[in-house]
């Protein structure tokens, strides 16, 4: 096993970019640009976590920090470890990292979504304290 460290992403470069673009058809078939990964970078209330090893991201996820009326309120996005790389521990650190600045920060709740299919996702994530909620997502594609 090699030693990987959770960073923030505050800077981009073309090798990040080369990174991500590689990681992420592995959650979604979405594509990704340049320009938003540089938004999502630095965004005040977008917090980019990266899992570097050997120079390179293997792993990523996103916290998203919004202040409602009800109070701050998080989301967890974009939870992808390469697939070479998993069962290391870089999710749950990923994970770890994320909620825990969401504490720091006054998150009152703080949400993830994730599909039926994907059942070691869910124990981990039950494993880190997240609960099914009684609820209907409800999805708008303008």
């Amino acid at each position: 096993m090699t030693d990987f460290e959770i960073t923030i992403v505050d800077q981009v470069d073309d090798e990040l970019v080369a990174d991500v673009k590689a990681l992420l058809p592995q959650l979604s078939s979405a594509e990704v640009s340049r320009e938003t990964i540089e938004r999502c970078a630095t965004a005040p209330e977008i917090t980019l976590y990266a899992a570097v090893q050997d120079g390179h991201v293997v792993g990523l996820t996103t916290l998203v920090l919004l202040p409602q009326l009800t109070g701050v309120r998080g989301h967890i996005e974009d939870v992808v470890v390469d697939e070479g790389h998993r069962g290391q521990g870089i999710a749950r650190a990923l994970l770890s990292t994320a909620i825990d600045r969401a504490r720091v920060l006054g998150a009152r709740t703080l949400d993830l979504t994730s599909r039926p299919s994907r059942q070691n996702a869910h124990r981990l994530y039950e494993g880190l304290g997240f609960v099914t909620r009684d609820t209907d997502v409800m999805r708008l594609v303008p």
